[in-house]
């Protein structure tokens, strides 16, 4: 067992794995931590210093395996394996190409907490703790806690939320000899701008700060409008919202609560135009939701999640889950530097 002494990269008393390890690090250890120079400037080095993974990875913790001493093979620390599954999801890397980074990346290992010498778990192992917190049901705890942590710091504005949805793209699969297909029956298929989309849909509720503080997930079938409310139903200053969620039930239930009504304002059935004050008030609300960077234009321009990895709505849900977390985490950094 590893016990870290607080060096760079280390968190002081932290248990990097659970066992198959060294005692202790050897020269070449020191020599590759001192590689690159100082990482206080770094973004892993940024991330280390600034998140609890600990209290994260606390969820996990409390599966049966991390509580059986001596029972069977242990397991590997669960810090180690959510910074394994963090950097995959900041990196846009599957689980081959994590190994391979693992393996190869000064960085990345000094990050996670391996030596030198430290064996790196293999893609199996990543498939099979993913699938294991997936059937604990533990995604939402996680995404939970950094929401938590993220609120602790006092970086959430609470001055009102931001509604949203992006559709996440599936494979549309190929006919089988036997007539079958390869496509994800999960899945579904929507049209957005005239064109044919299939896949799922992650519906989210960001604080103005930016952070994803909810979300639910569910195929591109169903409509945005279908989750705003359940999103919503605790806000008690502003919602922000394009046309996509314009109705008028929605806008006096909003308004019976004494909440501001920012939804966008779309021409209703037979008018021609939107009036003059329904214009302007577009553009001001247009104009306050430019000024939030949208979570989802982050999950797909920095952290390329534009495609589904999987196939089946739970293992694609868990996913979402732990890619929003991953983008919250990531923009945490830059509200701290603001």
């Amino acid at each position: 067992m590893i016990v870290s002494d607080g060096g760079p990269g280390w968190a002081a008393g932290s248990t990097v794995m659970a066992i198959r390890s060294n005692e202790s690090m050897g020269f070449v250890d020191v020599m590759m931590a001192e590689l690159g120079g100082p990482r206080s400037g770094t973004l892993l080095a940024r991330l280390e210093a600034a998140t609890p993974w600990e209290k994260l990875a606390a969820p996990i913790r409390v599966l049966p395996e991390y509580n059986n001493a001596g029972a069977g093979r242990p397991p590997w620390c669960p810090v180690l394996m959510l910074k394994c599954l963090m950097l995959a999801k900041w990196n846009n890397l599957s689980d081959p190409g994590l190994e391979e980074q693992l393996q190869d990346r000064i960085s990345f290992r000094r990050f996670v907490g391996l030596s030198f010498t430290d064996k790196t778990p293999d893609e199996t192992t990543f498939v099979r703790f993913r699938d294991r917190l997936r059937e604990a049901g533990i995604h939402d705890a996680i995404f939970d806690a950094v929401v938590e942590h993220i609120e602790r710091e006092g970086l959430l504005v609470r001055e009102g939320t931001m509604v949203d949805a992006t559709i996440i793209e599936a494979p549309r699969g190929r006919p089988r000899p036997d007539g079958t297909t390869t496509r994800d029956q999960e899945a579904g298929f929507t049209k957005k701008h005239g064109a044919s989309h299939h896949g799922y849909k992650g519906h989210i509720a960001a604080d103005l700060s930016g952070i994803v503080v909810d979300y639910r997930f569910g195929t591109a079938k169903e409509h945005d409008s279908n989750h705003i409310d359940d999103l919503t139903i605790n806000e008690t200053r502003l919602v922000l919202a394009d046309s996509a969620y314009s109705d008028r039930r929605r806008r006096a239930e909003l308004r019976a609560r004494g909440v501001i009504d920012g939804i966008i304002y779309k021409r209703n059935r037979g008018q021609k135009d939107l009036h003059d004050w329904q214009e302007r008030w577009n553009r001001a609300v247009a104009r306050r939701r430019a000024r939030v960077e949208h979570p989802t234009a982050m999950l797909k321009q920095q952290l390329g999640y534009r495609r589904v990895r999987y196939r089946g709505r739970q293992r694609n849900e868990f996913d979402f889950a732990l890619t929003m977390a991953a983008c919250n985490i990531k923009k945490s950094l830059s509200l701290k530097a603001a």
